[in-house]
């Protein structure tokens, strides 16, 4: 199998992108901390009250984003394992 073909390739990439995009969010989240506009009330799945400071908010972006995506992504992986790309016989 040639450095192409490995199937961790693209779970890889899938990964890093994963990290980069979970990263990104905590860095806008903290950003719009340090603006702190008004009414800023984070609160994490609904109910854990978080602090409106650019680490609350950082936390708040950061958890939501990588739940939402992580529930996903662990749903196609599922289905990927599970998928039999085998040609059909007959």
């Amino acid at each position: 199998m040639s450095v192409r073909e490995s199937p961790t390739n693209g779970r890889r990439l899938v990964l890093v992108l994963y990290v980069v995009i979970v990263l990104l969010t905590a860095a806008v989240g903290f950003v719009i901390g340090a603006i702190s506009p008004q009414g800023l009330d984070p609160a994490l799945f609904g109910f854990i009250d978080l602090p409106p400071t650019p680490y609350g908010t950082a936390v708040y972006g950061a958890a939501t984003i990588a739940t939402i995506l992580g529930v996903l992504l662990s749903a196609i992986v599922y289905v990927s394992d599970r998928y039999d790309d085998a040609e059909p016989e007959g």
